[in-house]
């Protein structure tokens, strides 16, 4: 830190003052300034005159050289240092100043537009409308997740496209285990000898596969019901999520708003619903597939069934032992006891080759059920975010209830009144900056 130093009483040891406030050989700071100080009674004004008739007649102070001596040049150089103290800090002071002002400008400008006229609200509601299709059409159709890249939950076309392959495992999980005693074909001769009447032996009814195959249908028939729920159920907190984000400026218009989207999304899952219902009663009705892999399935399955018959009859034998063999490995069940079917010698067959056919049909209809679900899903919601929704929220902001877009001009008092404190800020920081302007300025003339 420099120091100035002040010499006073210089008009009592005046001896010796020259060579020490010229002399080198000791540095105080920022030099020497001699001055007298008042005495008794004296006026700043008698005493500057003493002042200045000292060290223009004394013998030995009037040697000092001026530019070191008197009160107003001690002033002075202290004003001087002190303007070099300001001038180094004021740069910091404007920085902090335009840091504050432009963080208070950018939250003022984010608040919501005062709107003035219905004009302006029917202008902003539709550009609100506007960005909300725009997200939706991201998250939900596109797949772009440049608003949301860390929200995981808002990636809605991946987290649906997981959702689906989950139904998908959960409709093939859903099958009864055949692999425990006694089970394997248990339903199919059950069926089969209800459905007996007079004629040929060796023809498979058809009411008897219709009847396993309403038995199948009903096992799973909840399922799509519930996961239409689920789908649904995701699909509007997301929607819920971005309308709510979009129309935040304007509270008075957010109850409206989700209003709408909550009543259209329910409507829309109470439709897939009832049609998830219709395509799994269709497939109660008939038997039908143009698919070739049914034939090919059932021809490979088919391929073991003289094993299988050798197995009920008794005749097959294992080598090593001897002793009759009362199970096999069957395809997508793994290893099945057959030793309860020798007393069903005579249905044996034809069960066998139900069996077969059911579980080759029954792969066609899992995935006819979930390539329609897909399908279904997929245009419901280009519907919904392309077609319906906007219509649907313009119809409750305009209804009834909805107030119109009238409140879009009324202004809640929380953003009311702190639009009004930024504004009392920005004008406080704009005067400041000037003030500090001139402070600069009048300090570089000076200089």
């Amino acid at each position: 830190m420099c120091v100035l130093e002040k010499v006073t009483n210089v008009d009592k040891a005046p001896e010796g003052l020259l060579e020490k406030v010229t002399n080198d050989d000791v540095i105080i700071g920022l030099g020497y300034v001699c001055v007298r100080n008042r005495i008794g009674q004296e006026t700043y004004e008698e005493a500057r005159l003493e002042e200045a008739r000292l060290f223009e007649s004394h013998p030995l102070l009037s040697r000092i050289d001026k530019s070191i001596v008197g009160i107003p040049e001690l002033a002075q150089r202290l004003v001087h240092i002190q303007a070099s103290i300001i001038s180094k800090c004021l740069p910091n002071i404007v920085h902090q100043i335009n840091t504050k002002l432009n963080a208070y400008v950018d939250e003022l400008n984010n608040l919501p537009q005062n709107l003035s006229s219905v004009a302006e609200a029917m202008t902003g509601f539709m550009q609100i409308m506007g960005s909300v299709k725009e997200s939706l059409r991201k998250i939900l159709i596109r797949g772009e997740y440049d608003e949301y890249p860390d929200d995981m939950n808002m990636h809605c076309k991946a987290r649906l496209a997981e959702m689906l392959r989950g139904f998908s495992e959960l409709m093939h999980s859903k099958k009864k285990d055949e692999t425990k005693l006694g089970n394997f074909l248990k339903v199919e001769i059950q069926v089969l000898e209800e459905a007996k009447g007079i004629g040929l032996p060796n023809f498979l009814p058809h009411s008897a596969f219709i009847t396993l195959l309403q038995r199948e249908v009903k096992e799973i028939s909840q399922t799509p019901a519930e996961f239409m729920t689920k789908f649904w159920g995701y699909v509007e907190s997301a929607a819920l999520s971005i309308i709510m984000q979009h129309s935040d400026n304007y509270p008075s218009l957010q109850s409206s708003c989700r209003r709408a989207a909550v009543n259209l999304i329910s409507r829309k899952k109470d439709q897939s619903i009832i049609r998830v219902k219709e395509i799994v009663q269709m497939e109660t009705y008939a038997d039908y597939t143009c698919d070739s892999q049914y034939l090919s399935v059932w021809n490979r399955l088919m391929s073991h069934q003289d094993k299988f018959m050798n197995i009920v009859e008794g005749k097959s034998v294992q080598v090593n032992t001897g002793k009759k063999v009362t199970s096999m490995e069957f395809e997508g069940l793994g290893k099945v006891d057959l030793a309860h079917l020798q007393k069903y010698k005579h249905l044996a067959e034809q069960a066998f080759d139900m069996k077969m056919r059911m579980m080759s049909y029954w792969k066609i209809v899992l995935k006819r059920l979930v390539d329609s679900i897909a399908l279904h899903l997929l245009f419901s919601i280009q519907n919904l975010v392309n077609n319906e929704l906007e219509g649907e929220v313009v119809n409750e902001v305009m209804g009834p209830y909805g107030g119109g877009v009238e409140r879009m001009l009324e202004e809640s008092p929380a953003v009311a009144g702190k639009r009004e404190r930024l504004n009392k800020s920005i004008k406080l920081l704009e005067e400041s900056k000037d003030v500090v302007s001139k402070i600069m300025d009048r300090i570089a003339v000076t200089e």
